[in-house]
């Protein structure tokens, strides 16, 4: 299973955190491992991981994120 950091702007309270984790549970081939503010630590068994489907989820959602090196 493949792990990956995202990191996450425009989040700043415990709402920003719960709206984030139902975007990335919502996100098919994504096990959401926790979320922070300011990044989520991921999961996935698909290879390649989606995590272009794990920003595009949130980019809907209202934030923009990059994958952390």
């Amino acid at each position: 299973m493949a792990e990956f950091k995202l990191h996450i702007d425009g989040m700043h309270c415990g709402s920003c955190v719960r709206r984030v984790t139902q975007a990335l549970t919502a996100t098919e081939g994504v096990e959401v491992k926790e979320v922070d503010l300011g990044s989520a630590r991921l999961s996935s068994a698909q290879e390649p991981a989606p995590i272009d489907a794990a920003i595009a989820a949130l980019a809907k959602a209202g934030y923009s994120a990059r994958l952390e090196a």
